[in-house]
């Protein structure tokens, strides 16, 4: 394990070099200069489009335009804000957020133009049912001399779709708020397959995988219908809280601002120091957070109801807006103004923390417990909502390569998964994950680059229309 485990880690470490630096943050630099900045003019309407004002139920697609939002949002907000800041700080000290911000300035330009060519180039599985994502963008838009790549990204999201990191923080989150309480020792462990590993990890992976199981079967429209509940109601708890810490440390805030601002040209809280470090952490840490450029937004938003590819890009837009620009940077201010990061920092073993860190930070704020309990409830149903939108990922494009009556076998794999999130260390969980996310990300945005012009043109006529007030 410990030979995997290393080898991972140095496949991330090199996979997301500066090559894939300029392909995720200039493509979205591209697309934001290219576009003009339209998509930026239009929150307010895609705002009007996500409230249904244009909702069409007749209109040909599995899930309606705040559906879709919901469960991609519901993959994003939550375990990615919550303990992905974290990671961040603690891998890359408080310049990592900035650079967070920079990349999620470029991720909605991103997600309008990937998510517009979603509904732009959809496709039809083996069973004729209409399907949106980069794998029928590239072989419907590029055509089907392409389909090797479209396969590319289809075996490396079955990767980046996996559990288990969802799995991993959702059960230190358990451990650390219900170890106290209940008095159940945590550290116990017992021996599987040569490895230690936690007798309550592994329970809770086993509780886990029930629950999951009893939705993730039912498809696309009953994870909408569940994340569309459990997503809106949990991020303005989450939000109450936050903004209580921040209200509370309102004093401490410009020092934390100034302190994000100068580490992000330093990298003095890296190890081994480099600006370029920092961006790179604040830019992996950003695609996980809003996962702009690595094609699994597109794959929900290309299944939207809608004859409005562009619509459907302005919904999605505001992914990046809400989870990274808002969330992340709630998060990085409870974690920065109580200081709890800074025993932390450049102290090479004390491993990656994430949503520990995190809750950490919400006991030093809220003392008493209050904090935790309530942080704890927001991490469960994040995670939660965050398990059954990723296993469509890996079902669609596991019908892709296999035909339709194979893709719910993924589900088997995923389900299974969660007790190795359960039970296997951060850093490994992490170093996966950010390595099948780079290689979904090539594919992604390759196709999207070379199909720009089309959403271009798109826009400029439903922009056309909707200023003429074509649209009721």
């Amino acid at each position: 394990m410990k030979f995997i485990e290393d080898a991972v880690a140095s496949f991330s470490g090199w996979i997301w070099g500066f090559p894939l630096l300029i392909l995720v943050m200039g493509g979205g630099l591209f697309f934001l200069v290219y576009s003009r900045f339209t998509p930026f003019l239009y929150f307010k309407h895609a705002i009007d489009v996500l409230r249904g004002k244009y909702h069409d139920e007749d209109k040909e697609g599995e899930i309606s335009h705040f559906e879709a939002l919901s469960t991609a949002l519901a993959s994003t907000v939550g375990m990615g804000n919550i303990s992905g800041v974290a990671v961040a700080i603690t891998m890359g000290g408080p310049g990592a957020i900035f650079w967070m911000w920079v990349s999620a300035l470029f991720g909605i330009a991103t997600k309008f133009f990937t998510c517009t060519l979603a509904q732009m180039y959809r496709g039809r599985d083996s069973e004729g049912k209409l399907l949106g994502g980069p794998m029928y963008v590239i072989t419907e838009g590029l055509g089907k001399k392409w389909k090797p790549m479209a396969i590319f990204f289809c075996v490396f999201a079955l990767v980046g779709a996996l559990p288990i990191f969802q799995a991993n923080q959702l059960t230190a989150a358990l451990n650390t708020v219900l170890a106290p309480a209940t008095g159940y020792d945590a550290e116990a462990s017992f021996n599987l397959l040569g490895n230690q590993v936690s007798k309550a990890s592994f329970i809770i992976g086993i509780i886990l995988m029930v629950l999951v199981s009893t939705v993730i079967f039912g498809g696309i429209q009953r994870i909408g219908k569940v994340a569309a509940k459990m997503v809106p109601a949990m991020v303005v708890l989450y939000f109450v809280l936050v903004l209580y810490i921040i209200i509370q440390n309102i004093g401490g805030m410009p020092a934390v601002f100034v302190s994000i601002f100068e580490e992000a040209f330093s990298g003095s809280a890296v190890l081994g120091g480099g600006v370029g470090a920092v961006i790179i952490i604040g830019a992996k840490r950003a695609a996980f957070s809003n996962e702009a450029g690595l094609g699994t937004a597109p794959m929900v938003h290309g299944d939207s109801k809608t004859d409005e590819p562009v619509r459907e890009g302005l919904v999605a837009m505001l992914g990046p807006a809400i989870d990274t620009l808002v969330v992340c940077t709630l998060t990085a201010m409870v974690i920065l103004s109580t200081g709890v990061h800074e025993q932390y920092l450049g102290v090479e073993d004390t491993g990656l923390l994430g949503v520990s860190l995190t809750l950490e930070a919400f006991n030093e704020a809220i003392p008493g417990g209050a904090g935790v309990y309530l942080l704890g409830l927001c991490i469960l149903v994040f995670a939660v909502s965050s398990l059954l939108s990723y296993s469509y990922y890996g079902v669609k494009c596991m019908s892709f390569m296999f035909g339709a009556k194979r893709g719910n076998l993924y589900n088997y794999i995923y389900i299974g998964t969660i007790i190795l999130g359960a039970t296997t260390s951060l850093g490994f969980v992490v170093n996966l994950i950010d390595s099948g996310f780079a290689l979904m990300a090539i594919p992604t945005m390759v196709s999207a680059l070379i199909l720009a012009p089309k959403v271009i043109t798109a826009s400029k006529s439903y922009f056309a229309r909707y200023k003429a007030g074509e649209f009721k």
